[in-house]
């Protein structure tokens, strides 16, 4: 459990920190770092419950794709603003560095495996992103 909220408030932190870098403005900071959050918590709880991280991180990133459409109608502004910010705790950061590392050292298996790991998130966040977005313009063309 303490993990878990160590966790969380990682991804607040670090959908915040994205947010200032991007020079987000002041009134949309915490909504956007809520949604990292938010969806860095679906995540964990689809992690439990699927186990499948390629699942997860699909899940994760289609909550976030949805919070960033509903908060930029709400405010009326670019959903890209809460989306990018959204997006960032699911970004597979960890294994790209650790299938280079492997490359470096020449451990080749290693390298394939966190490749491999590194493509499924990536995939994962993709398709999660265009998921939702294919679904609300065949929604919208109705």
């Amino acid at each position: 459990m303490k993990e878990s909220l160590i966790q969380l408030a990682a991804a607040f932190l670090g959908s915040l920190g994205f947010s200032l870098v991007f020079g987000l403005r002041r009134r949309y900071l915490f909504a956007a770092s809520l949604g990292g959050l938010l969806a860095w918590a679906v995540y964990l709880l689809a992690e439990h419950t699927v186990g499948i991280a390629f699942l997860s991180n699909l899940l994760a990133t289609a909550f976030a794709v949805v919070y960033a459409e509903v908060l930029a109608h709400r405010l009326k502004c670019p959903a890209t603003l809460f989306l990018t910010p959204g997006i960032i705790p699911m970004v597979p950061g960890g294994s790209l560095y650790y299938a280079m590392s492997s490359v470096v050292r020449g451990e080749m298996t290693a390298a394939r495996a966190y490749g491999a790991a590194t493509l499924h998130a990536a995939l994962a966040i993709a398709a999660g992103i265009s998921i939702v977005l294919a679904v609300r313009e065949l929604n919208a063309r109705r």
